[in-house]
């Protein structure tokens, strides 16, 4: 076999998102070399790596076990650069971290002067939902993870970053001028909701539930930002974090409508596994944590609460 470690990348990437057009996009290639490099590498086999079906592609069964062992080759790849970076005194690695969507209003900021100090390290950020956050922390799939609620089936360690307010809000067509309103305001308003597993829809559920609330339910939407986009358009109201809001709120966009026992209140987290074996990556980010988390919260969200 003569296969190039380029064209198992290729091919691992095609795997990863089942489609040419894709990979080339991540790869930063055109469709035609994506494809080339794959009939090349599938030329390497005696039995077929994928199979198209309409036009969709899919890995076949040996085609998976070919992903299993490349994934290991590109591993040891990686390991053998890192550790020639590391000789010569430098910080490289992976530093594998997954949040809920909400989070990417505050993780970069937490992110980018270490990364800035250390530019040989690799960042894979996963945003996604409260469910798969948690999975990907169980699974040990990541290093950390940033979350408002915290895991409890799982043994972790955290660390305490800020106050996570959540209010309910709408665009600023009608005119909410009393000074608190009562709770069964929510019963009154088309609600739009997170999808399932998100981290604030199962906030915004404890709370109506605990005060049986009767909600008119107008939609479910599966991003942050595509709730936002929908309450200011005015299809309904939300109950959104405000960390994620701020600007649409100092631009007079939204309104936070006042009620009684609003905000929800909750911790943003930074996660790991109790018994994680740290990388020197992994170790190095956590130290720098726990000295500049303070600094950096002060300076970069003004107006939040921290205690």
């Amino acid at each position: 076999m003569h296969y190039t470690l380029h064209q198992l990348q290729v091919f691992l990437k095609i795997a990863e998102k089942l489609s040419i057009t894709k990979a080339a996009e991540e790869l930063h290639l055109t469709q035609p070399a994506v494809s080339i490099q794959l009939k090349k590498f599938q030329d390497q086999f005696p039995h077929p790596l994928t199979e198209v079906i309409g036009r969709q592609i899919y890995i076949t069964d040996f085609g998976n076990e070919i992903v299993e062992a490349g994934k290991v080759i590109i591993n040891h790849v990686n390991q053998i650069k890192y550790k020639s970076t590391a000789y010569s005194g430098k910080l490289s690695g992976k530093l594998k971290i997954s949040i809920v969507s909400t989070a990417k209003y505050i993780m970069p900021y937490l992110l980018a002067d270490f990364i800035k100090q250390n530019p040989e390290v690799e960042l894979v950020l996963d945003v996604t939902n409260k469910s798969r956050v948690i999975d990907s922390i169980e699974k040990n799939q990541v290093d950390f993870s940033m979350v408002s609620l915290l895991p409890k089936k799982i043994k972790i360690n955290s660390i305490q970053l800020m106050k996570n307010q959540l209010f309910l809000v709408g665009n600023t067509e009608t005119i909410f001028d009393k000074k608190e309103y009562p709770k069964s305001i929510l019963s009154e308003l088309p609600i739009i909701y997170r999808e399932e597993g998100s981290g604030t829809r199962l906030t915004m559920e404890k709370y109506i539930n605990k005060n049986n609330i009767s909600v008119k339910k107008k939609m479910e939407l599966t991003s942050n930002e595509a709730v936002k986009q929908a309450v200011l358009s005015g299809l309904g109201y939300s109950i959104m974090p405000l960390i994620g809001i701020r600007n649409e709120l100092k631009e007079k966009r939204l309104q936070i409508i006042p009620v009684k026992g609003f905000p929800i209140k909750s911790n943003w987290n930074i996660i790991w596994l109790k018994e994680k074996k740290f990388s020197a990556v992994a170790q190095a980010f956590l130290h720098f944590l726990q000295k500049e988390k303070d600094h950096l919260l002060q300076t970069k969200f003004d107006g939040i609460e921290f205690e």
